[in-house]
């Protein structure tokens, strides 16, 4: 039996310019924005700290 992970894909909104992006719910690495480069995703260990709006978790 394999397991499913227990992490999953987010959409989330800059809360600066309104653009959507899809980061990893435990993202390693910082995520900036793409259009203004505003810190939208900081990793903390475990569960990254989400800065922006999360619109939708994908599976």
């Amino acid at each position: 039996m394999i397991k499913e992970p227990v992490s999953k894909f987010v959409k989330i909104r800059c809360p600066k310019c309104r653009n959507e992006q899809i980061t990893f719910g435990k993202s390693a690495t910082k995520v900036n924005c793409l259009v203004c480069g505003k810190v939208l995703v900081e990793p903390t260990g475990g569960k990254s700290k989400i800065k922006a709006r999360i619109l939708e978790i994908l599976d």
